[in-house]
């Protein structure tokens, strides 16, 4: 008996110590085990930024568009942000009542609306910037038409290199956006050699790859957000073969010379490693994905029309968009996985509002764009989007990714 009572008392110390190590143990790894992997639509993302993840339980990229007669835009044809042919309401574009009934309701969340003031304040003495291609310009006007409900004194701001932007008085926010269609630096250069040359060239557009365009060189520490996107001008409609880019590193031409899609990955490459080592680690960084287009019968030079009265559904969108099936659409699936591949290991966040865009083929200017024979001339415009729309819900997707990521930094501060 005796024995026994030794033995408990050279044993209980040691199950005391072990049990204090485990709830120790438990208490300190328990926050890094908080959401599972369902929980965060960090998936979405090619990285995990220092600051946060995206909002968990709620995946704001995926969900279906729900028709809702009360949903209404909170701006109109008057905003002087507005670019003509984008101004659907003032074009008299047919069915614009309908278009903007449709409402984006992400799949297990609830999705509030941007409050145009409350944001402002949030952002108060801050500066947003986009970068990119004429996509990036109709994302602009609508978040300029949108905020200018909370600042009716908004004045239009065009420095630093923006191509347009505004300034919010009453609360010293700037929004802006920098021309840069293809992002790294590029020039025209005429055709040197004799007539006799029957190659076919009037001349090349030569890409420098390591080096950003003129339009944002300079900004890279100016703003506290930045929306990065480049991809629409990157097909042969832009660049043919007549008029072909040709790629340079380094001040050489890159041998054997890269075709156009190999030439985007470089780009990508060099402009994502430039933003890495420029943009301060401080500063948001978003890349936009591809927003879809949708011509139907066509290009947008073969008589490519989108007279369409609602979106499209979801069965359909494999067949509209996937590369495999070859449509005139497909650029936008093809060119974001090398967009999300290029993106990987960096703190750049991913807008992927491809997948919700591709169903509205109802709600491009078509053509309501604004000018005598513009359709003539151009074609259906079935690429940029009608305002107010569509746009309107990617400035809450984004506003949302703002706010919950400058909440979260204040709680790691």
């Amino acid at each position: 008996m005796m024995r026994n009572l030794k033995l408990s008392a050279s044993v209980f110390p040691g199950i005391i110590f072990f049990s204090c190590l485990l709830l120790y143990l438990y208490s300190t790894l328990l926050p890094f085990y908080a959401h599972s992997p369902t929980e965060s639509h960090n998936s979405l993302t090619p990285s995990t930024p220092a600051f946060s993840p995206s909002p968990p339980q709620c995946n704001l990229f995926h969900g279906n568009w729900v028709e809702d007669p009360s949903h209404e835009p909170i701006y109109d044809e008057t905003c002087p942000f507005h670019r003509n042919a984008w101004n659907c309401l003032k074009n008299k574009r047919d069915n614009m009542g309908r278009i903007n009934s449709w409402r984006w309701v992400p799949s297990g969340c609830d999705f509030p609306r941007i409050d145009p003031v409350g944001f402002l304040g949030l952002m108060r003495n801050r500066r947003i910037g986009f970068v990119g291609d004429s996509l990036n310009e109709n994302f602009l006007a609508s978040f300029l038409c949108i905020l200018r409900v909370a600042d009716a004194g908004a004045k239009r701001w065009k420095r630093k290199g923006a191509w347009r932007g505004a300034y919010f008085p009453k609360f010293n926010v700037t929004v802006a956006y920098h021309r840069a269609v293809l992002l790294a630096k590029y020039e025209w250069q005429p055709k040197q050699s004799a007539p006799s040359d029957q190659d076919g060239r009037e001349g090349i557009y030569r890409v420098n790859v390591d080096t950003p365009a003129d339009d944002w060189v300079n900004i890279t520490d100016f703003y506290d957000v930045l929306i990065f996107n480049t991809g629409h001008w990157w097909g042969p409609d832009k660049f043919p073969k007549e008029k072909p880019l040709v790629f340079y590193k380094a001040g050489k031409p890159i041998l054997p010379l890269l075709g156009m899609h190999d030439g985007f990955k470089v780009v990508l490459k060099n402009m994502i490693s430039y933003i890495q080592k420029k943009v301060p680690s401080k500063t948001l960084k978003f890349w936009r994905l591809q927003s879809p287009r949708h011509f139907y019968g066509g290009d947008w030079n073969q008589n490519g029309s989108c007279l369409f009265d609602k979106p499209l559904e979801e069965s359909q969108l494999d067949l509209w968009f996937d590369p495999r099936n070859n449509g005139v659409n497909k650029e936008a699936r093809q060119l974001n996985l090398l967009i999300e591949e290029a993106l990987q290991g960096t703190d750049i966040q991913l807008l992927d509002l491809t997948h919700l865009s591709e169903f509205r083929a109802d709600a491009h200017p078509s053509i309501w764009l604004g000018k005598k024979d513009a359709v003539a001339e151009w074609g259906q415009d079935c690429m940029h989007w009608c305002l107010p729309g569509v746009p309107d819900t990617w400035v809450d997707i984004l506003s949302e990714e703002i706010r919950y990521r400058l909440d979260r930094r204040q709680d790691f501060d």
